[in-house]
């Protein structure tokens, strides 16, 4: 055992004495761990601190922008001047999705309902 986790235990158990951990959300119910087996067992700390502040990686950043631009051209006019610019980006963005190798369908939901409409002569 290294020194540092020997600091680490010593400071727990002195802690776990005092009662400090005694008053915590969710004391004495099961941990629900997330499944991170297909990280390597030398990142899994690492990726856990980054979840754990909030950072997505750029995959899913960009799965989250393309969502939210997704929903801002279901908002806007076809001849509004941001329209030509999200588009372009949601473009972009889907092909580096497609690229990484990430399934872009969650995009595709609402150009079927806008192609029926105008099928139909809505």
């Amino acid at each position: 055992m290294f020194l540092i986790d020997q600091w680490v235990e010593k400071h727990i158990k002195d802690a776990q004495e005092k009662g400090d951990f005694e008053n915590l959300p969710g004391n004495g119910q099961p941990i629900v761990l997330d499944d991170d087996s297909a990280v390597p067992e030398d990142l899994r700390v690492a990726y856990r601190i980054l979840k754990n502040a909030g950072y997505l990686p750029p995959k899913l950043q960009d799965r989250k922008e393309a969502v939210a631009l997704d929903h801002l051209l279901q908002t806007l006019d076809n001849k509004d001047p941001q329209f030509a610019v999200a588009e372009k980006r949601l473009r972009v963005l889907r092909l580096r999705l497609q690229q990484a190798g990430m399934n872009t369908d969650f995009l595709q939901g609402h150009y079927k309902d806008m192609l029926q409409d105008k099928f139909r002569g809505r």
